[in-house]
Parts: structure tokens; sequence; C-alpha cells
């Protein structure tokens, strides 16, 4: 049996005017998806439990088979075991952001243009903040270079209790009063401040402006957590598993989990990715001998935060096309048996731009069996028409593996 994992990040979403008043899933043309549902077990379940952020990094804990509530440890230790950067159990790991703020002389006058400087290049990204990091870095705090818009820092000899904020949920919104509170607030809000300054004659920022691009003129941090401890994913499900996908988030919980990470040339994790490329891996890592792949793909969730309709659709078609789709092909025509869980870990609404917590729909498709109850397409309205729902989305995992469904 082999297993496919197909998370569509923030694919989930609410009825949209311009799609006559229908979500994306509904008005995106996806065949497979809607294979799946009207011939798998589809409901609905919450990914992250009552109390907690509906954030990626504990919904993708909860989707790989992890209860939140006993594993979590915070997003950015995950990001920084991707970058390789090494935590001591006394190190705190930071989510630092590098992004768009308008240019009001106050700081603290400034609002969150774009959380992502424009979904700002892996090159010019990494330039950006190691010229900061060879200015700003001391004993205390040292910055390192992610992917695009998303890097890193760790204090070292810290401690947890600072209040943090994300960006994608302030889009738009005055700064004032989203900055750093708490135990190291003081600290982090000098080290956004400081990093403008430095951040705003830059060559690369004076050439996205020239160019009418925006520029990546600050730091911000969220995310804080600490090295994290989790049980490899074989000794708790007894199959070998890797991960597709371009982000550190997800890298980092593969490596965390004992899954194999293999690089994927042309991924970005923005809105647009290659998303054939990721197919194709998906099943180079089937043949290579693993049972399990979980491909995530964060281009939906790049298009809620950026409130763009058009492109989330588009994606959601891609996935079914190029991952999907071609995955389900190429196992149905070798005649091996496959399983399909297909979901996304949490909403992203494009009428909020970030993440909500409501339930998100989920099928558990077996090539060898019909399975209930189905439903008539893979979409929010569909799946919560079934009646099935799982409180604990956690517990999903083992019910795919198990093919208890």
């Amino acid at each position: 049996m082999k297993y496919v994992v197909m998370l569509g990040d923030g694919m989930a979403d609410r009825p949209i005017p311009s799609l006559g008043n229908r979500t994306p899933l509904q008005a995106a043309y996806k065949p497979y998806m809607d294979y799946v549902a009207a011939h798998g077990a589809c409901g609905m379940t919450h990914m992250v439990p009552k109390g907690m952020p509906p954030q990626s990094d504990t919904a993708n804990l909860a989707v790989m088979g992890y209860d939140p509530e006993i594993y979590y440890r915070g997003r950015s230790p995950l990001e920084a075991v991707s970058m390789g950067v090494e935590l001591a159990p006394t190190d705190i790991a930071i989510r630092c952001n590098i992004l768009t703020l308008s240019d009001e002389p106050d700081y603290l006058d400034r609002t969150m243009i774009d959380y992502s400087a424009g979904e700002i290049s892996n090159e010019e990204g990494k330039a950006l903040v190691e010229y900061l990091a060879e200015r700003m870095n001391t004993e205390q705090l040292e910055l390192h270079a992610g992917i695009s818009y998303r890097h890193c820092l760790v204090i070292h000899n810290a401690e947890l209790g600072t209040d943090l904020t994300p960006p994608h949920d302030i889009t738009g919104k005055p700064i004032r009063n989203c900055m750093p509170a708490g135990r190291y607030g003081q600290l982090l809000s000098d080290f956004m401040a400081r990093s403008s300054e430095l951040l705003r004659d830059h060559p690369i920022n004076r050439r996205r402006i020239a160019e009418g691009r925006n520029p990546a003129n600050s730091c911000w941090f969220w995310g804080e957590g600490t090295k994290p401890e989790l049980v490899p994913f074989q000794e708790l499900y007894g199959v070998k598993a890797g991960v597709v996908c371009a982000v550190d988030l997800l890298k980092g919980l593969g490596i965390c989990t004992g899954m194999d990470v293999p690089f994927v040339p042309g991924a970005t994790g923005a809105k647009r990715t290659d998303f054939a490329a990721k197919g194709k891996k998906a099943l180079e890592l089937l043949d290579s001998g693993l049972d399990l792949v979980y491909v995530h793909v964060e281009a939906p969730d790049e298009s809620g935060h950026a409130g763009d309709v058009e492109c989330k659709v588009e994606a959601i078609e891609n996935i079914d096309r190029h991952i999907l789709g071609y995955l389900m092909d190429n196992l149905k025509a070798r005649g091996e048996d496959f399983a399909v869980m297909l979901l996304p870990d949490h909403p992203t609404p494009i009428e909020i731009r970030t993440h909500s917590s409501d339930p998100v729909p989920f099928v558990l498709y077996d090539n060898r069996r019909e399975c209930i109850p189905r439903a008539l397409s893979y979409c929010e309205a569909e799946a919560e028409k079934t009646g099935l729902f799982i409180e604990e989305g956690h517990t999903l995992m083992k019910k795919f593996i198990s093919l208890d469904f």
C-alpha cells in the first residue's frame, strides 16, 4: 500500500461574492479531488485544538498525527532545524519576516503594507538578512537567513514569554499596538526599528523601489519557541515517509520526525510554484521505497493572505492536475494499491486575509473500495453535509494508516 497525503495549505475558505458566493474549492475545476470525495470517506475536522492559534505549525503537526497539545514547542524552532541552525535547550528561536512597512518618520506610526515584501526572491532575502546579521548580531542575538522573506532569530540563554503578532494578521493595519511586548518586547522592538534604518537605503531596496516593487524595509518577529522533541514518524505509525515541500517549517517538521526531506527544484513556497516538480518528486520518493509521501503546497495560503481570489482557484486546480492527479494516474497505471488523505491544514479566507479556526474538509480514500460517507464533490459545504465530524484532527493519521475508515 502506498499512502499520499495531499495538503493544500489554507485551501479552505468562505463564500466569495466575486465567485458567485462560492468558495475557491467550489469554483475550481478539480476532477481528482472530486473523485476521491465521491468514493472516499469525506467529512469535516478541526486540525488545531481549541485555545491554540490556527497557524500552519500546529495544524501540520496535527495532520502528521502528532497532538499539538503534547508536542508543540513553537514554529520558528522547526524552521531553524531546516536551516541547519543548532539550538541549545536554553535557546529561543523566533521567526523573522523581512517585509514592507509604510515610511512615516516615527517607526510606531507605520502600517503593515506587505508581510512578504512582494514574495521577495531567495537571493535578495538572503543578501538583506546577511547584511543585517553582519551589523546587528551579538553574543545574545543571532540572525540567520532562510528562504524568501522567512528567516530566523536565535536568542541564546533565554526564556519564553514574549507576546508577538504574526504580520499576516495585521495587513493594512497600524503596527503601534502590535509591537513585541513582554519579556523581550523592548529588545525586539529596538531591533526591528534599527533594521529599518539599515535597510532603508540598501541598494537592493533602492532598485526594488525604482522598479515599482515593495522594498523589504524592516524585520518583524513572531512565532517564538524552543527546540522540539518529536517521536519518529516510523516509530509511531510503522511506515517510512517523506515530505515534499518548499518552506522551512515543513522541512523542519519532516527532519524532526525522521522523514526524508528532498530538495525540489522549482518549488518556491510562493503563490506560484512548480506544481509538476512536486508531483514528480513525490512519485520518486514512493519509487525509492518509501510507503508515504506528505505533499505540502503553500500556494493557496499565500493567495489567501494576498487576497488573490484568481490565484487561489488556480493553485487548487494546479494541485489537482499536476500533483494529486499525476500521482493517482501513475499509481493506478501500475496496478498499485494506494490511499489518499486530502485536506488543508486550516482555512485562509480571502475576506480576512489570515487564518481562521473554522473546521476544514477532509477525504480518506482507498482505491480498492468504496467508503462512506461520500460527498458529491470536494468542498466545505458538501463535506459538512455528510455529517462526519472528527473533533481531534490529529487522530486522522492513525485512521488513514490503518485504513480504518
